[in-house]
């Protein structure tokens, strides 16, 4: 057949496109039993699929940070300032847990990690870790390739991980992080935050969830009130010195009196002994008295500057199972395999009008 060339462009004409779909559709419809077949077989295919597909469960757990008001440091910061302590700025206002850094944080490779290696539970020493690799098949699979048929498990001390171990942990990290997890805010006006974990493995999903939040917990609030911590130490030590200073000085002051009431009475000077050791005990008690002060005052700041992580739903059994509907299968089965078979079909009589 040979191709007609134009002298010029031809125009372009609705009825012309028209009447090439209108004979293409007359064209399926007359292959429409070929069609309804692959169709139909687009539907077995859907049931099947949604018959071998495991079921998932979905944990989700909403909480609040409510972080502590500013305001009051600067009180301590006096107070200690006189003694050489850094005090100042530890009521700041920014948090690790403050804004988008949540994501972040419940995201990271240290708190998932430490999450998966927390107890399964209390009757047996096996880990999140070692139930997560067993139901995902992980474990067994990856002792059968590379540790001679031998499954693969993750004790509570990470330090005596093998090479393997580590390897298998960290594909366990990546897989939770970019299919499993997933955190934000439910509004962006508000300060709630929801952390949703899907797994196939029910118990596992509950826990890792609940755990990961008390690994995130315990994090922001050690990250918080560390510096407060600190001084509180400092100030705690330098009580103790001082006490032990003034008790010391206080038994020498009453030995010296007891010398003292044996000695001559003529004798002025000898009095000056026990003015020395009498004004040293008074100097230790002012500095004693103001110490215990500011290691009060740091106390109930640190109370104060503690926030509070809030979780207000916590995920309960039975979780929510993700489960792929029949129904949904077979229609969409029967979608895109209909629709292959339309492509096919129009493609084979191009294939066939060019011959």
């Amino acid at each position: 057949m040979s191709k007609e060339i134009y002298p010029y462009e031809p125009e372009f004409s609705f009825r012309d496109i028209f009447e090439k779909r209108k004979a293409d559709f007359l064209y399926l419809w007359q292959s429409r039993f070929k069609i309804i077949a692959i169709s139909i077989l687009g539907a077995v295919f859907g049931i099947v699929y949604a018959w071998l597909k495991p079921i998932s469960y979905t944990a989700k757990l909403s909480f609040v940070v409510e972080e502590a008001k500013g305001g009051s440091g600067s009180l301590i910061s006096g107070l200690a300032g006189q003694l050489g302590f850094d005090i100042g700025g530890i009521s700041g206002t920014g948090g690790v847990l403050a804004g988008d850094n949540v994501q972040q944080l419940l995201r990271s490779n240290k708190m998932i990690k430490n999450t998966l290696l927390s107890p399964y539970d209390e009757k047996s020493n096996i880990t999140i870790a070692d139930q997560y690799a067993k139901t995902a098949k992980l474990s067994q699979t990856w002792g059968d390739k590379y540790n001679n048929g031998t499954a693969i498990n993750f004790p509570a001390n990470p330090d005596s991980y093998s090479r393997l171990q580590d390897s298998l942990l960290q594909v366990i990290i990546l897989r939770i992080k970019e299919k499993e997890l997933a955190v934000g805010k439910t509004d962006k006006k508000l300060s709630f935050f929801e952390a949703s974990v899907t797994m196939h493995n029910e118990k596992v999903a509950q826990l890792f969830t609940l755990r990961l939040i008390d690994q995130a917990t315990n994090f922001y609030i050690e990250t918080k009130t560390k510096r407060q911590k600190n001084n509180i130490n400092r100030l705690q030590a330098r009580a103790d010195s001082i006490e032990n200073l003034l008790n010391r000085k206080t038994y020498t002051a009453i030995a010296a009196n007891e010398i003292m009431l044996d000695k001559n009475p003529a004798y002025v000077t000898q009095n000056v002994n026990i003015e020395l050791k009498q004004r040293d005990k008074t100097v230790l008690q002012s500095i004693y008295t103001e110490i215990v002060k500011n290691l009060e005052v740091s106390r109930t700041l640190l109370l104060q500057e503690t926030p509070t992580f809030q979780i207000v739903d916590e995920p309960e059994l039975p979780l929510l199972k993700n489960r792929t509907g029949y129904l949904k299968s077979i229609v969409y089965g029967m979608m895109i395999m209909g629709l292959i078979a339309c492509l096919y079909v129009l493609i084979t009589k191009s294939n066939s009008s060019k011959l």
